[in-house]
């Protein structure tokens, strides 16, 4: 299996796997983000994020994605080009499992020569968690759809024979044991991207980057295969990002083909509206104050725009292709991964613009960003796609004026 997967790492670089130019998005996909202000002592004056340290975590080539378990100890990084799911230890920073998907042919898509190619059909791109984080959703770039992987059960049994499934390997480091798992599929659409879940585990929402479309999935925990595809929207171009906003009912989408968000009804799974923004939306973030965060991948910016209207509040740029970006839980930082700028920006929110306050040199194409964070301290993840490790910046907060606050400092 390993030999199989490292001649995959060298056809992908050969050009023959899809994903090796492709757009990818973050990780984070519990859009709506709500200050949780128990969690945080410092929340009720102003502070600094003061770098500490970085760490270098050994991968494979082509994590996509990462995202954190609801309690912050576990992180998980999606790798397109190893087919596999790694499993880390948030505090030890160890591995703990890895979930590799078995490879079967499909048809790939190369972005650089827009065309389809050879390629695997399972090449996990983006996941989110669904009932208290019960069922990871993962989608899966060639397969036309998402799986879900029940986390508390596995190893699973093998799902009736009438469901279409994949079968992965699940290695635990610490018990030494391998086992192999049987998981759904559900089919979505051409190249599905980011997945996002209502806040009540009802309803998930699929970007389909080749369909030009969004699938709505009805959700449960008990029966397989765990979801339902009830509708499909059709898109004016290319979809990537997605933002929920529960409170108002509304799912908002990145037109990354184009230069719209556009507004769907939660109640009827209708779309509502286009807003105009700058072209080439990737990455959407809503926080609690009806604010859509943008990342604009071709125009080297992010942007803070009303989400009702789509006004433009303030912009600023980046280095170059800013992909995942990642708010701190008391909304006053935003975190930028730069693809081709070989970045990682990172700004300080004030009512009326953006200031930044660091800018890490990353190299390896930084794709994807995962935060934690406790009272005391932050901790930014990223993945690297072209590298073989992740990133693990570490920041201390501190109030304002304890500390000398590095402004524009470059590592």
């Amino acid at each position: 299996m390993k030999n199989f997967l490292n001649l995959a790492y060298i056809v992908c670089f050969l050009g023959f796997s899809s994903g090796n130019n492709s757009p990818a998005v973050k990780i984070q996909n519990n859009t709506f983000l709500k200050p949780t202000l128990q969690d945080t002592s410092l929340q009720s004056g102003a502070y600094s994020l003061v770098f500490k340290a970085s760490q270098d975590l050994p991968v494979s080539i082509g994590v996509k994605s990462l995202l954190f378990n609801s309690s912050g100890t576990k992180l998980y990084a999606l790798s397109l080009e190893g087919m596999c799911i790694y499993e880390f230890d948030r505090k030890s920073k160890k591995l703990l499992r890895e979930i590799n998907f078995k490879p079967t042919r499909a048809r790939g898509w190369d972005y650089s020569l827009n065309r389809a190619i050879p390629s695997f059909a399972e090449k996990p791109v983006e996941a989110c968690f669904s009932h208290q984080d019960k069922i990871l959703w993962v989608s899966l770039h060639n397969a036309g759809g998402v799986v879900p992987i029940v986390m508390d059960t596995l190893p699973q049994r093998k799902p009736p024979s009438i469901l279409p499934g994949k079968v992965a390997y699940i290695t635990d480091f610490e018990k030494r044991k391998q086992d192999t798992v049987y998981l759904p599929l559900i089919s979505t659409g051409q190249i599905p991207k980011v997945i996002a879940e209502t806040a009540d585990s009802k309803f998930l929402a699929v970007s389909n980057w080749g369909s030009k479309s969004v699938s709505i999935l009805k959700l449960n925990d008990t029966l397989a295969p765990y979801g339902k595809k009830i509708a499909t929207i059709n898109l004016p171009a290319i979809p990537r990002g997605i933002a929920v906003d529960d409170k108002n009912k509304k799912t908002y989408v990145a037109i990354m083909g184009g230069n719209k968000i556009t507004v769907i009804n939660n109640k009827n799974w209708k779309i509502e509206k286009n807003l105009s923004v700058p072209t080439n939306p990737r990455h959407l973030l809503l926080d609690s104050n009806g604010n859509l965060f943008i990342s604009f991948n071709a125009i080297a910016q992010i942007g803070c725009f009303k989400a009702g209207t789509g006004k433009s509040l303030f912009k600023v740029n980046t280095h170059l292709q800013p992909r995942t970006i990642a708010l701190s839980r008391d909304q006053r930082f935003l975190f930028v991964a730069c693809y081709a700028g070989n970045s990682v920006d990172v700004f300080k929110i004030k009512r009326k613009g953006f200031t930044r306050i660091y800018s890490f040199r990353c190299s390896g194409k930084p794709v994807g960003i995962a935060l934690y964070e406790n009272k005391d301290k932050l901790e930014a993840w990223v993945s690297c796609y072209l590298a073989d490790h992740l990133k693990a910046y570490e920041f201390k907060k501190a109030m304002d004026g304890s500390s000398i606050q590095r402004t524009s400092a470059q590592f």
